[in-house]
């Protein structure tokens, strides 16, 4: 029988850098599901205060194999 994927939409947020905003993302998944097998980099956005980058937000989808 094939293994069966589910996947989810997170945003995660850094002030650092956008890698660090999707690796958040990950690392907070991480501590609650099981099985993540990938990711795809949906977006990538910023919340900027007079000119300079204060948030990086990186929306990511998340699969993961569900359990039997």
């Amino acid at each position: 029988m094939g293994e069966t994927v589910k996947v989810i939409t997170l945003t995660g947020n850094s002030t650092e850098s956008w890698e660090d905003a999707a690796q958040n993302a990950i690392d907070d998944a991480d501590q609650t599901l099981e099985n993540i097998t990938g990711v795809e980099i949906e977006s990538q956005t910023a919340e900027v205060d007079d000119g300079t980058i204060e948030q990086y937000r990186t929306t990511l989808d998340v699969a993961f194999v569900l359990n039997r």
